[in-house]
């Protein structure tokens, strides 16, 4: 048996070829992952929308590539501790700054 032969048996191929060929899980995936970034947004309105989508993309991505299942629950407690413990991590400059105080 060839190693293209046990490719094709064993289905590995790139996960974005997989999804390609399976729009609606990709849909789906997409679907929620905007959910949360909004809710997120939101939540974290002190960064910007495209930061916060990003962190929820990278979570969802990092848990798939670990082999974790990526629930929307997950993926949210997840993002959420990531952009907690970034906005903890700032200078207090920028929290003043951000409030429109002079210092």
């Amino acid at each position: 048996m060839t190693l293209v032969t046990k490719a094709l048996e064993w289905d590995i191929r790139p996960r974005a070829r997989r999804y390609a060929l399976m729009p609606a899980l990709a849909d789906h995936r997409s679907d929620t992952r905007d959910a949360l970034a909004r809710r997120l947004c939101d939540e974290f309105s002190s960064f910007p929308s495209d930061t916060v989508r990003r962190c929820v993309t990278d979570v969802q991505a990092r848990m798939a590539h670990l082999g974790l299942e990526a629930t929307p629950t997950r993926v949210e407690r997840m993002a959420r501790e990531h952009l907690t413990g970034r906005l903890k991590s700032q200078p207090p400059s920028v929290h003043v700054q951000a409030d429109g105080v002079d210092g």
